[in-house]
């Protein structure tokens, strides 16, 4: 999961870098793990700065003020696919053609067709084991088919076009051309959001890509609208060009995003995402309410697992009419748990992030209200920090139902095995756990909960609680490949062996692993470990 944004500003002269440096800050939530910014400046040349860390770590003032130029494509990264390595830090440029600098969210399923087709068919040169590499080189090559030496709207709008017949997944992407503008695209389904929003000045309009509608309310930018399924959207200073570059496919954003990833205060695909989770609190309610009398078991307090779970379980308390309390004290200085690489680091921060309040825990039957339970990590040690300050019986609510299937379209859920719901009952999950007892909320209530907001939207993309996948194409090998590639194990194993500096790339269950081929030609004076365009991180 990652957030992207692109700036582009009326007034050249003034550097749109703080501005992207603010809205990326906005979009921490959606990865902790690396972020960067280029920049397009005088003549058509790009700045660049991008790092693992944190964005207030990475961007510092001298950093942003080496990243000059009025246009520019920022993303802050949670890996999905690949490793934790500095060469996967977004955006991606290539100097070929017209210079393109390229940043995405999403996940793509059928990369090795795709990467045996730059090899043998296209000849690009594929340096890391991302996604968003694979799609900027396939859109580089699809504009490069024109032989132009000056390209038009027409031709990108026809390069995006043949991109997303060649590739199949969800993508979300901002995209820069030197000295020409930005441009998104959203792929054929919908399922990473997308939006775009204006403000005016003295001079004219500034307008924005971003994940979240957040961006654009805090950067004092109006009239947000989504990117919509399949279309693409061209900005330069001389206007707004915008198409359905992709034949019609059923609309299924990803209901995820209203359950844990996006901010409560932001609006997708025209959902307040606040008042999809006040529904879902609602329903979570009348469930609870039935199984808690079926088990004859009385609820004394609600407590909610912070954060993203504050508004549901408010609700349900006020429908429920019972004591809603802040039971967890909540250490903003650590990071979310959820997208956290590695099951030992998970286990280890939930102490570090929350602290239980005896005082509302101590002699009292207490009901857990959490956004979903994924690997169940995070909800065992919540659980027993509940009884070891004196709770007398944890009931956990889960405004999601059972998580039970791989994620691939972006979200790190790899492993089946690695999550606490695959392949048992409600009452196994408790006993996994250590809940008296667990709740779900069931899918229809779910995503009737969201859908209230948009009758339009005619399905969701529900594939990790159902195994039904929206694009098509996934299948069982698909899986079991995908799971042996992103296990937490090979993950940390491909981030040990990245800088051993193998001239070929080892090979992991018959996969040649990427990752080490990166290694073999690291980074020199300073230049990108990926292109070769310089990087002004850490350089004094």
């Amino acid at each position: 999961m990652c957030g992207i944004l692109g700036l582009l500003l009326h007034d050249p002269s003034v550097d749109a870098a703080p501005d992207i440096c603010e809205g990326l800050s906005l979009l921490q939530h959606r990865g902790q793990d690396a972020c960067g910014i280029v920049t397009c400046g005088p003549k058509g040349r790009f700045f660049q700065c991008k790092a693992n860390g944190m964005v207030r770590d990475v961007f510092d003032e001298k950093a942003i003020s080496k990243l000059i130029g009025g246009m520019g494509v920022g993303h802050v990264r949670y890996p999905t696919a690949g490793s934790s390595n500095h060469a996967e830090a977004q955006p991606f440029y290539v100097n070929s053609p017209y210079g393109i600098v390229f940043a995405h969210n999403g996940n793509l399923i059928d990369g090795p067709s795709l990467l045996q087709y730059m090899d043998a068919t296209a000849h690009r040169h594929i340096n890391t084991s991302s996604d968003s590499e694979l799609l900027l080189n396939l859109f580089a090559n699809n504009l490069q088919q024109t032989g132009k030496f000056r390209i038009n709207e027409d031709d990108i709008f026809n390069a995006i076009g043949g991109l997303m017949k060649q590739c199949t997944g969800a993508y979300a992407c901002v995209a820069m051309l030197a000295g020409f503008g930005i441009i998104a695209f959203r792929d054929p389904n919908g399922i990473r959001p997308l939006g775009v929003a204006s403000r005016r000045n003295n001079s004219g309009k500034d307008y924005l890509f971003a994940s979240e509608s957040i961006v654009a309310d805090a950067l004092g930018f109006s009239e947000w609208e989504d990117v919509k399924p399949g279309e693409a959207v061209i900005i330069t200073r001389s206007g707004v060009s915008r198409k359905r570059v992709a034949e019609h496919a059923i609309f299924a954003p990803d209901i995820f995003e209203f359950v844990y990833f996006a901010r409560p205060d932001s609006v997708l695909d025209g959902i307040s995402v606040y008042r999809s989770r006040m529904a879902m609190g609602d329903a979570l309610a009348v469930e609870v309410d039935k199984v808690l009398k079926e088990r004859g078991i009385t609820v004394d307090v609600v407590i909610p697992v912070p954060d993203t779970s504050r508004v549901a379980a408010l609700n349900l308390a006020q429908k429920l009419n019972l004591p809603y309390r802040e039971g967890f004290i909540k250490n903003r200085y650590v990071g979310r748990t959820f997208i956290m690489p590695g099951q030992q680091m998970r286990r280890k921060n939930v102490r570090r992030k929350l602290n239980a309040m005896a005082l509302e825990f101590s002699g009292k039957n207490v009901l857990l209200v959490d956004d979903s339970i994924v690997r169940g990590t995070t909800s065992k040690e919540i659980i027993q920090m509940a009884k070891d300050v004196g709770a007398k019986k944890v009931i956990v609510a889960s405004c999601a139902p059972p998580i039970r299937y791989s994620n691939v379209y972006g979200i790190d859920m790899p492993s089946r095995t690695e999550l606490v719901a695959y392949g048992r009952t409600t009452q196994e999950i408790a006993e996994a756990i250590g809940a008296d007892l667990v709740v779900f909320q069931t899918l229809p209530n779910l995503v009737a909960s969201v859908r209230q907001f948009n009758p339009s939207i005619p399905t969701f993309d529900c594939s990790v609680f159902t195994g039904e996948y929206v694009t098509g194409g996934v299948t069982e090998e698909y899986l079991h490949q995908l799971e042996l590639l992103r296990a937490d194990n090979v993950k940390k194993k491909s981030a040990a062996n990245s800088w051993e500096g193998k001239g070929e790339g080892s090979v992991v269950n018959g996969f040649h692993d990427r990752e080490t081929m990166v290694a073999s030609s690291g980074p020199i004076n300073r230049a990108d470990d990926t292109v070769g365009l310089h990087n002004t991180w850490n350089v004094s």
